[in-house]
């Protein structure tokens, strides 16, 4: 199975209103089961927004709170579900995405490793401490949050180091820098080779307004899948083989020289 179909829950986060989130979030979910998804996306953070300062209020331990709920209402619709919640972890908040598979199971815990500054993200969250690949029946995935894609190396890591083939990404990432988002974002797809499936909020949250254009995007840089500025739900399907055939035709990997350059 290499064949996959993914769905981009693009939404507008209500800041701190978390059961209007969750009921937007399972409407999204089920259509996107009903559509013949395999897997859905959403945003960074999407329960809650940046509400940092009450973090505590709203994090829960993995496999409870609104990580048991994700988990249930993937298990009820038969879909694969990826996108981040705040987590209690010790003493520590982390923002913390997962991936439960189509029958509830998690199958990847990604704590970000990169905190935003501008939103004060290191005050109020523990650093996450290493990277993630989903390993999935179809194929290997690399995990990032948002900020994440702003430093090449991580998914390179993932491209070279652990074959990953896609790339999955949940953000709320602001409308003033979108050409920053969507240049980024095409860019990890040409340069490692890989699709590239990232899911943004929209609309104004707390005050930010947040760009949306949410996009699926091939190995070779084409965009198949991308959202506007309003909350939608793009799909595309995809076929990993065709990253291999990338490589294959070009084989950036074969001639990278870290001697040279590594820092």
């Amino acid at each position: 199975m290499s064949k996959l179909t993914i769905s981009l829950g693009q939404m507008q986060i209500k800041l701190a209103r978390v059961e209007d989130n969750l009921l937007k979030a399972e409407r999204l979910i089920s259509r996107a089961a009903d559509c013949g998804s395999d897997m859905i996306l959403l945003p960074e953070l999407w329960s809650t927004g940046y509400d940092l300062e009450n973090a505590g209020d709203y994090a829960a331990e993995l496999g409870a709170g609104m990580f048991a709920q994700l988990s249930d209402c993937a298990r009820q619709r038969s879909i694969g579900v990826y996108g981040s919640l705040l987590e209690k972890r010790g003493r520590q908040v982390m923002n913390c995405a997962t991936y439960f598979d189509a029958a509830g199971c998690l199958q990847a815990v990604y704590r970000k490793i990169h905190l935003f500054r501008l939103f004060d993200e290191e005050k109020w969250l523990g650093e996450g401490e290493a990277p993630t690949v989903l390993e999935a029946p179809w194929g290997m995935a690399g995990l990032g949050i948002c900020y994440d894609l702003r430093f090449p190396e991580l998914f390179r890591s993932y491209a070279v180091g652990q074959g990953a083939k896609l790339m999955l990404i949940c953000a709320e990432w602001p409308l003033a820098r979108v050409e920053h988002w969507r240049a980024l974002l095409i860019a990890r797809a040409i340069e490692n080779q890989c699709f590239v499936a990232a899911v943004n909020s929209c609309g104004d949250t707390g005050g930010t307004v947040f760009a949306g254009n949410s996009m699926i995007i091939d190995p070779w840089g084409k965009v198949l899948a991308e959202a506007g500025e309003d909350e939608c739900l793009p799909s595309a399907e995809i076929n990993l083989d065709d990253a291999s055939r990338v490589r294959q035709t070009i084989p950036v990997f074969e001639d990278r020289r870290p001697d040279a350059y590594l820092v």
